[in-house]
């Protein structure tokens, strides 16, 4: 099996997360500069097989879609231009952030590490994908 890949698009940054190849377990990846993202996708999948890609759709509390869309809409439209054939999805992430930040308090990380915005975009992807990934088996 391929792979699916997860971002948390950012302005400045974007984390990134991959499934295992039987597709059950996200995995953090990296956090790359956005304006390097295309390239970094294209680099992966040359080396990785990929099946789909999971974007974190960015909503309010009122279901609507934050501010943030307007920047996520040019790069969805970029990517299906380069790969038209490779699907691509949309996960509410809505709360990732709190999640990640909470996941790297119980797993004891110190403050200083906490303050890493690039490793909560990481975790941010990994649970957005995971989201996914559980929302799939049933």
């Amino acid at each position: 099996m391929s792979r699916i890949v997860a971002i948390d698009y950012g302005r400045k940054r974007t984390g990134i997360a991959v499934s295992d190849t039987m597709q059950l377990i996200a995995n953090g990846l990296t956090t790359v500069p956005t304006h390097e993202l295309l390239n970094f996708i294209g680099e992966y999948m040359a080396k990785e097989p990929v099946e789909r890609i999971i974007i974190g759709l960015p909503k309010q509390m009122n279901n609507e879609v934050s501010e943030n869309m307007k920047n996520i809409e040019p790069f969805v439209r970029s990517l299906k231009k380069r790969y038209p054939d490779l699907p691509v999805e949309y996960v509410d992430e809505r709360f990732t952030s709190v999640l990640a930040h909470r996941t790297m308090l119980e797993a004891g990380l110190k403050k200083k590490d906490r303050q890493n915005k690039a490793l909560v975009d990481e975790i941010s992807a990994t649970i957005i994908l995971q989201t996914y990934l559980e929302s799939k088996r049933f």
